[in-house]
């Protein structure tokens, strides 16, 4: 270890014009993983969230959850929250005619007809069914709300089926409509609690605050106290969707009705080391813990090794690690996940290496999410070869390449090597999944490669991904800053054609003046063949590399 913490100290000389500490010193009571600073810095709270208003907007929501930068820990590409519907895994062998039917009727001029249509079908509707028809259109809401309805009239809907199609509200901004749910629940007498966390979890998403704030008061309405698991359920709602300030903010003056503690100052922390990566305001909350007498605790501690980890702080890192383990704290397997990562994203795999065997030693065996934190680093400063020798590793510990595996893989190959990566994961049944795609096309496309972008769109039939809102998005406004306006209008056309909504940037990116084309094209033209002399220059290399290596032995 201390062989660790010299190195670490030479990072960190070499890191300090990126890094300045500013720290405050701690009581002997509360352990500070800082140096003493000289400049205490008050944080003052504004009380802005007790206004109440409302954005309306017909612009969906539209989260991506395939980010291989952020959490160390594994994450699920489905549900991104806790109060996050579980969709019904068994729908029927009627799910593929009734949406057939739900997108066929959805053209009649009347609701009244529509429901007719359906009635005659000779569909049964099932609990089962209804639930499953309404995940599988959730991009979609006026056809998922049309199948609840249809649902709801013969009596196939209950408490998850309200809830599911409250949250495929929430998601394209219908809050008036899914207040209107919530009020039918209550008058049939069912539960509305779990509603009522999802509306503030959407709310949340939709980057509103003050009404995810507003609804969680609003709970005394529907005879619902607004308990410590509400008031939780709030804070990480805020916190996960960036409105941390705001949260901080209600946790402080709530203070005397929900005394602070160490698990809500933690998911203060959880939004500032792992949602927005702030390790200043990670430093300042810590801080504040001890003001307020709060002791950290493990998971604190987790949180604080995990921020400085993905900024690159080794010397940090491992020095909170060291004070965890002095004050009584056993690591988790998160915190040795941090560790593996930033000794590999500071070239340090044989410290690395030590780490896996350290972890087999205290009975914590290294899994699949340990891995693919030395391996990403690797992949994204193109040390392509130093990852696979750690998947044939990974391999011979009997354990599989996940999805977020190749998803670091994507980081560092070309254009053929992400095909072979496809293929792989395919082969493995790990995908791919349509956030696979959006981050492959925002890859090409951010270097302007719209070639390489639209033979990736034709990739995504073979693998049977179908396109949303996102990926013609990124598409469209790709193709339009490499200039291939004319292409770009096309998918664009392509988009609205299928139901999804305008997007103005996009738009008004598209009624560039047409003298500009040229130019545009030109440029597009340009950039491509240079793309394509970097990679042939790339490739001339690595030959090189290989045939020196070839020699050497």
């Amino acid at each position: 270890m201390m062989a660790l913490f010299s190195l670490a100290r030479r990072l960190q000389r070499i890191h300090s014009q990126i890094l300045s500490p500013f720290f405050l010193q701690y009581p002997a009571t509360v352990p500070s993983p800082f140096p003493s600073p000289s400049v205490q810095q008050l944080y003052l709270f504004s009380l802005a969230f007790h206004q109440t208003f409302f954005i309306s907007s017909q612009t969906p929501v539209v989260t991506s959850n395939f980010s291989t930068l952020q959490s160390l820990s594994s994450q699920t590409l489905n549900y991104p929250f806790e109060t996050t519907p579980q969709p019904n895994h068994d729908p029927g062998p009627q799910e593929p005619a009734l949406l057939h039917l739900l997108k066929r009727v959805a053209h009649f001029s009347s609701e009244t007809e529509a429901m007719a249509s359906l009635d005659e079908s000779g569909i049964k509707a099932t609990l089962g069914l209804v639930c499953s028809v309404i995940w599988t259109l959730r991009e979609e809401w006026r056809l998922a709300f049309l199948a609840f309805k249809w649902g709801e009239k013969w009596g196939s809907s209950g408490e998850k089926t309200y809830e599911l199609m409250i949250w495929v509200l929430g998601n394209h901004r219908k809050f008036n409509t899914a207040w209107c749910l919530i009020r039918d629940l209550y008058r049939s007498s069912m539960d509305t609690r779990r509603a009522m966390f999802i509306m503030i979890d959407r709310y949340a998403a939709a980057s509103d605050p003050c009404m995810a704030i507003q609804t969680f008061h609003t709970m005394e309405k529907f005879r619902m106290s607004p308990d410590e698991e509400a008031f939780s359920t709030l804070l990480k709602a805020l916190c996960r969707y960036g409105n941390i300030e705001e949260a901080e903010e209600i946790m402080l003056v709530n203070k005397k009705l929900f005394p602070l503690d160490a698990d809500g100052f933690n998911i203060i922390l959880n939004g500032w080391c792992n949602v927005l990566v702030d390790v200043v305001e990670a430093k300042r909350v810590w801080r504040e813990m001890s003001e307020y007498c709060i002791i950290p605790n493990a998971t604190s501690y987790t949180y604080m090794i995990s921020c400085f980890s993905k900024v690159g702080d080794l010397f940090n890192s491992l020095r909170l690690y060291d004070e965890m383990k002095k004050r009584g704290w056993d690591p988790g397997i998160e915190v040795y996940n941090s560790l593996v990562y930033v000794l590999a994203r500071e070239n340090c795999l044989n410290e690395a290496y030590n780490i896996l065997k350290k972890m087999k030693k205290s009975g914590l065996p290294p899994d699949s999410a340990t891995y693919n934190a030395m391996i990403r680093p690797l992949c994204e400063s193109e040390k392509v070869e130093e990852a696979r020798n750690i998947l044939s590793i990974m391999k011979e510990e009997n354990l599989s390449p996940t999805m977020e595996t190749y998803h670091a893989f994507l980081h560092g190959v070309g254009f053929e090597g992400t095909l072979e990566i496809l293929d792989c994961m395919k082969a493995g049944s790990v995908g791919p999944t349509g956030d696979t795609f959006l981050f492959i096309l925002g890859k090409f496309l951010k270097v302007e490669q719209p070639e390489h972008g639209l033979k990736i769109w034709a990739e995504m039939k073979r693998f049977e991904v179908l396109p949303d809102s996102r990926h013609y998005v990124i598409l469209v406004k790709g193709l339009a800053t490499s200039g291939w306006l004319v292409k770009a209008r096309e998918y664009y056309d392509e988009m609205r054609s299928c139901g999804f909504l305008d997007d103005p940037k996009i738009k008004k990116l598209l009624e560039e003046p047409k003298q500009h084309s040229g130019n545009m094209r030109q440029r597009g033209r340009i950039e491509i063949k240079r793309s394509k002399q970097l990679n042939e220059r790339k490739g001339k290399k690595s030959g090189q590399k290989k045939k020196v290596n070839a020699d050497k032995r």
